[in-house]
């Protein structure tokens, strides 16, 4: 592969390109096996004589960090880089960071999945229609899907925005066509959008309690100031939101991470207080696709008059987190501002992965995908709540939606309970993590299949405050696999 030498000046030519070498196999940037261009080569290259390269490369040979072959070349020595050698990029210590990031958590690293994976949010991977997918990747590697310019729409291709907006327009009700719709790398760079273009410092956000932490922290890297207010059992408590506020976040169709919706009174009278108040309202309606029972409410969007609600939605939880595709729907009015925020921050999404999903909506295989995973996660769900129901340490939250339930702890320590039952092979979250006061775990269920969910359940009842086993099980230990409760 090529490999970036620096020459500037005339001494000692053949000992820089001895030190660069020797570097780039220290660090890593050249490889075990990997072949060195022939002496001649790399001296056309660096406008230097033969011999000054072979000079480099012939003390790199005798102290053990290249080996030759006759007839094959020059390559980087089998032999291990000794330990402490290989070298990172300067610390930079006197760098820092603006305030404001100096405050937020780090990401968490990749960890090994738990052996009962009950985190929210994650959908199953193993029921995502991978050779569907692939095919609609190949037709959609074609010459005519380059734009001429080489860059295409900030907003994403035109076919994917009409067929997102025929789709969420009849499985959820929205208002819209293409033309309002903006494609994105996921529901997060969506807020991210919003931020750029509505949040400046200062700028006072409303978020709900317990809420959606990283949306929370979004709004703070921007500088906003945070409003945290409560939710009950209609969802947000618009009375309780205080004047001056400028943007309102809120999840109406399925509440994170408690699940109820909120009442129809509650969303006229969200819109309402918008409208006196010049505010700006955020509908993130993250998985309401997974609906069990009673008939959805209209979205807030769809209740608008006024041009007030911009419409966030993700195929992160009906596909795959990985393929990063969400859209943002938004008044006119904003149009040109979020498309030039779009192509100053990243210019425009994958073409490929745009085209294929245009084409899985447009064929009608993703409400055929939507309705087998629906049956299969309602079958997961039912279980679930069928073995909270017999628990009495655990009240479920009444939901109709997504691909969690929340429980709440009639007495004990959600956190407690989650470190326990993580010792145990079972990962399920602390509610208290979302915001709020109230002591319960949320319990997904994307990724443990029917089978497996009674066996992980039982390792988690085992955790709970009471239970006769004070010591969470081992992994080790256990024996074979083996409606709605009150919110008060």
């Amino acid at each position: 592969m090529p490999f970036h030498i620096s020459l500037d000046g005339h001494t000692d030519l053949a000992a820089r390109i001895y030190r660069q070498l020797r570097d780039g196999i220290l660090d890593g940037r050249l490889r075990p096996g990997e072949r060195l261009p022939p002496t001649r080569e790399l001296a056309r290259e660096l406008a230097v004589s033969r011999n000054t390269v072979a000079v480099a490369y012939e003390r790199l040979t005798a102290e053990g960090f290249l080996t030759g072959h006759v007839g094959r070349g020059t390559f980087v020595s089998a032999a291990p880089v000794p330990p402490g050698t290989t070298r990172a990029a300067p610390a930079g210590t006197g760098l820092r960071p603006v305030a404001r990031w100096r405050s937020l958590p780090s990401p968490a690293d990749g960890q090994a999945a738990p052996e009962f994976d009950f985190r929210v949010g994650v959908p199953d991977p193993a029921l995502f229609p991978l050779r569907t997918w692939r095919r609609l990747v190949g037709q959609a590697l074609r010459p005519s899907l380059l734009p001429p310019s080489g860059y295409a729409d900030p907003a994403g291709l035109a076919e994917l925005r009409v067929a997102v907006a025929r789709h969420i327009g009849a499985a959820r009700s929205v208002r819209t066509s293409g033309e309002d719709v903006l494609m994105t790398q996921g529901a997060q760079q969506a807020l991210d959008l919003i931020g750029r273009v509505l949040v400046e410092p200062g700028t006072r956000v409303a978020v709900e309690d317990p809420g959606y932490p990283p949306a929370t922290r979004l709004f703070a890297s921007h500088g906003a100031r945070i409003t945290k207010v409560p939710v009950d059992a209609e969802g947000l408590d618009v009375d309780a939101l205080p004047r001056g506020i400028r943007l309102v976040y809120t999840t109406p169709s399925h509440q994170f991470p408690l699940g109820m919706p909120m009442s129809l009174a509650r969303r006229t009278a969200l819109l309402a207080w918008a409208e006196r108040n010049d505010a700006v309202i955020i509908e993130d309606d993250y998985d309401s696709e997974y609906r069990f029972s009673d008939r959805p409410l209209e979205p807030l969007q769809s209740l608008d008059r006024h041009g007030r609600v911009l419409y966030v939605g993700s195929f992160s939880k009906t596909l795959l987190p990985a393929l990063r595709m969400g859209f943002l729907v938004a008044p006119a009015s904003l149009h040109p501002a979020l498309r030039q925020a779009r192509q100053l921050l990243d210019w425009h999404g994958d073409l490929v992965t745009q085209s294929a999903l245009a084409s899985f909506i447009d064929e009608g295989l993703l409400a055929r995908h939507v309705r087998r995973t629906t049956r299969e996660y309602a079958v997961r769900r039912d279980h679930i709540l069928a073995s909270l129901r017999d628990q009495p340490m655990l009240r479920t939250v009444p939901s109709s939606a997504g691909l969690h339930v929340c429980a709440l702890l009639s007495e004990g320590d959600g956190g407690a309970v989650v470190e326990a039952a993580a010792r145990a092979g079972v990962a399920v979250e602390n509610l208290t993590a979302y915001g709020g006061t109230r002591e319960g775990l949320a319990i997904g269920f994307g990724t443990v299949s029917a089978e497996r969910i009674g066996e992980g359940l039982t390792r988690l009842r085992a955790c709970l405050p009471g239970q006769r086993m004070r010591r969470p099980p081992s992994v080790t230990s256990m024996p074979g696999r083996g409606p709605h409760g009150v919110w008060c």
